[in-house]
C-alpha cells in the first residue's frame, strides 16, 4: 500500500487542546510581518555597531549560514525516523504532517510558537560565538530564514515562473513527489551538491549536457 499523501488543500487536526491548535497554522505571509522589522533594526545596529563594511560581511555570512541550517535541520532533523511510538508522534507533528499534506496552506511556515523561541536561542547563541559581529550574522541568519518561508509557500501554492523560479518549483516538488531523501534545499541546492542529495535526474542531466559540452 503506498503512503497517503493529499494534493487539496486541507488541513487535519492535530492537537486537542483549542490554543495549540489555533497556533499550529499560520498565516504565510506572518513571517515576513514580523521578522523583517527585525531584520532592519538588526542590520542597522550591526551597521552602526561595526562599521559599514563589517556590518555587510558579517550579514552575507549569517544568510549564508541559514543555508546550511536549513539543510542540516531538514535533512537529519525533519527526516530523522525514531522508532518509538512517541518519536514517530513528535516526528508527524513536526514534519511528517507536510509530507502527508503538503498543500495544506495554513502549515507551510513555522509557527511563532516555535520560530521565535528558536530565533531568541539562535540570538544568543550567536551573542557567544561571534561577538561584536553577532548582530549582523543574526540579522542576515533571520533574512534567509524569511527567504526559505516564502519561497517554501511559492513552491507548493505559487505559480513560479522565470528560471530560478521554475527550477526552485521543481526541485522541491521532487523531494515530496520523487524522492524524499534527496533535495533538501529549499531556497536553493547549494549544500545538496556538497553532500551528494541531489536528484538522479538532475545529476544525469548535468552530467549529460557537460559529455554533451566536451563533445
Amino acid at each position: 500500500m503506498g503512503k497517503f499523501v493529499s494534493n487539496r488543500n486541507e488541513t487535519v487536526r492535530l492537537f486537542k487542546n483549542p490554543f495549540l491548535e489555533y497556533f499550529s497554522h499560520i498565516h504565510p505571509m506572518t513571517p515576513v510581518f514580523v521578522y523583517v522589522p527585525v531584520i532592519l533594526f538588526t542590520a542597522y545596529l550591526a551597521f552602526t555597531d561595526t562599521g559599514f563594511i563589517a556590518g555587510i560581511l558579517s550579514f552575507i555570512f549569517g544568510t549564508f549560514l541559514w543555508t546550511l541550517t536549513e539543510y542540516v535541520i531538514h535533512r537529519w532533523a525533519f527526516h530523522y525516523h525514531p522508532k518509538s511510538e512517541t518519536g514517530k508522534r513528535v516526528h508527524f507533528l513536526v514534519h511528517g504532517i507536510h509530507h502527508d499534506y503538503p498543500r495544506d496552506a495554513t502549515r507551510l511556515v513555522m509557527p511563532l510558537l516555535v520560530s521565535v523561541p528558536l530565533a531568541t536561542l539562535f540570538y544568543f547563541s550567536f551573542n557567544a560565538v561571534f561577538g561584536t559581529y553577532h548582530i549582523g550574522v543574526f540579522s542576515g541568519f533571520l533574512l534567509g530564514y524569511v527567504l526559505y518561508d516564502t519561497i517554501h509557500y511559492a513552491t507548493h501554492h505559487a505559480k513560479m515562473q522565470g528560471k530560478i523560479g521554475s527550477f526552485l518549483k521543481t526541485y522541491h516538488l521532487k523531494h515530496h513527489y520523487g524522492d524524499e531523501h534527496t533535495a533538501y534545499g529549499v531556497s536553493n541546492p547549494l549544500w545538496d551538491y556538497v553532500f551528494s542529495t541531489v536528484p538522479d535526474r538532475l545529476k544525469q542531466k548535468k552530467e549529460d549536457t557537460t559529455a554533451m559540452a566536451g563533445k
